[in-house]
Order: C-alpha cells, then structure tokens, then sequence
C-alpha cells in the first residue's frame, strides 16, 4: 500500500519577528487574527488560516514542529513523535499538541510549554533532513517512540516507520541492542519483537497487538491467495491456514458517498471474500475500529471461531 505525499508546508510559518518587519505591528496580527484571516499556532508563530483549516492533525503537528525549529537552536533536531509523523509513519494514542525534539549537542534547555525537550546522545548519522527538516533517522525515530508510549501505540508508528521508508526489521534489531541503556527502554524489545512492515495500516498494528496480548495464535500477515491456476487474486490481512480462516480489517475503507457507487463497491468486497471462501474452504473474520474499542469481547470472538474451525477440521 503505497502511503501519500506528504503535503508541502514550506514557508507556512510566519513569526512575529518577520511580520513585524514586513511593515505589521502588534494591533494588525491582532486584527487578522480576529479576522480569521491568521490562526496562532503557539506564542510568536501564525500561518494563513485558511491553510490551517484544510489541514488534518499530522499534517498541523508537522506545522508546529517548523514553528518550534524556526526559534529553537540551530543544533535542534525533531525527534521522537515529531520525527515518525515527518517520516510519513502513522501515529495512534499520543498528544500531538507537543513535540519532541533533541539538541545534537547534548545540551538541553528548559522546560517550555508543548516541547519536550530530550537529552541523550545524538550522532551525526543518526540526524537526516526530510522535507528540508532536520529529523532523527528513521529507525532512530522507531525506537524512540518506544520509550514514551505503550508497546501498542508504538507498534503502529514503528510499523508505520518500516512501511514508508524501507527500513529492515533487522536494522531495528541491530540499533535496538545499542540503546538498551536508554530511560524508559523496558517495552523497546518488545515492540521490536511485534514489529513487521506487512502490518499495512494502524488498524492492523492494533489488531496485531490484539492477537498477541491475548494469546490468540500468531496469523501470517498479508497471505496471498491463489485461484486453480495458481495466480494471485487477492490478499488476506491476517491468515490462519491451519485453522481455516482469515481476518479482514475494514477500518480504513473510505466508500463513496454515492449511493450507486456504494453498491458497487459492497458488491465487489461481497463477490472478493466469497471467492476467497470458495478458493480456500476458510472462514473470514470482520474487525473494525469499533472492534477495537472492545478487545476482550473481540479476542473471544476470534478465539470461538479459530475453535470451531479446529473442531470442524479435526
């Protein structure tokens, strides 16, 4: 799955200074503030409001990151939360109202309000630019996240990580042995271990977690499926082939708003898993977001079906 481009926010943050000399005084940034022709990203730092509005939480994150840089020391570099989002990997369950960074100089300053400010040593191999900005290298930034977030809240953004930059799992294994000493490192391993670039959207990190923190057994991701002459028609989120089922994560469907277009796209996901079920004899599992919401109804539910499917194939 192919992930988008991300949108370009060269030059979206003006700071006061450059309004100020641009010929502004403090009562016309009032004025266009009131006007909802500017919108206030922190103290000092604004950007065209009509911009802001057609941005979603990501994208408004990586706004407020180039507000932070732009008054921060020139050793400054994103990282952590801030450096996953710039990578393009996804984020679930953290505050993006704060961002991460850390000084290449070791150094850090006080504490200052939506910043968190790390101290550790930074290498110079380990700082990259993405989209002109300076940012901790992706698996860097993966196992970071794996400090100051829950292993499932980690897992999505350090999947996400390998997805959309290429990076290995066994590059992540290599460096997560380099930074065992880290603070807050405990769930590093862990997140590690779960971590696996085959795992296509957040919905399907979570549903990943799910089945191991449950004890459910260990699916193959994205299994390709074959017809009677052996091409591929389609693929399958989660698979147990010894149970006979499979699993489909439906979280990041968007349908068409069309009622002749939804009926289309209902029939082909219809006619998809009933060719599935033909080709293959399995049953299929439906989760959702909301699924999600419930993961002890969710795991039971799961754990009937595989059940029933070992019975029956016994």
């Amino acid at each position: 799955m192919a992930e988008p481009e991300p949108i370009d926010l060269t030059d979206v943050v003006i700071l006061r200074r450059e309004a100020l000399a641009s010929g502004l005084d403090d009562r016309a940034i009032a004025r266009k503030l009131r006007s909802n022709e500017w919108h206030r990203i922190r103290h000092g730092a604004y950007i065209n409001r009509g911009v802001w509005d057609c941005l979603g939480s990501a994208d408004r994150h990586r706004v407020l990151a180039r507000a932070v840089l732009r008054t921060s020391h020139p050793s400054t570099v994103l990282s952590h939360t801030s450096a996953a989002i710039e990578h393009g990997a996804p984020v679930w369950g953290v505050d993006l109202d704060v961002v991460h960074v850390t000084r290449t100089d070791g150094k850090t300053r006080r504490r200052e309000a939506g910043v968190v400010h790390h101290r550790g040593i930074l290498e110079a191999q380990q700082v990259t630019a993405v989209n002109d900005v300076p940012v901790t290298t992706p698996i860097r930034a993966a196992l970071e996240m794996t400090t100051i977030t829950s292993v499932e809240c980690a897992l999505v953004t350090v999947d996400g990580i390998l997805r959309s930059t290429g990076a290995r799992p066994s590059d992540l294994r290599g460096m997560a042995d380099q930074v065992r000493h880290w603070p807050n490192s405990l769930a590093t391993n862990m997140v590690v271990r779960l971590a696996d670039p085959r795992h296509e959207s957040a919905g399907e990190s979570r549903t990943a977690y799910l089945l191991w923190a449950r004890g459910i057994p260990k699916p193959v991701p994205q299994l390709e499926i074959l017809d009677e002459q052996g091409r591929i028609v389609a693929r399958v989120d989660f698979a147990w082939p010894e149970f006979g089922a499979f699993l489909e994560f439906d979280g990041n469907v968007k349908y068409p708003a069309d009622e002749h277009a939804l009926k289309k796209v209902l029939l082909a996901e219809k006619r998809r898993e009933e060719l599935i079920c033909q080709l293959t004899g399995w049953v299929c599992i439906r989760v959702t977001w909301e699924d999600l919401r419930r993961p002890e109804l969710l795991a039971r539910r799961i754990r009937n079906v595989l059940a029933g499917r070992k019975a029956f194939i016994a």
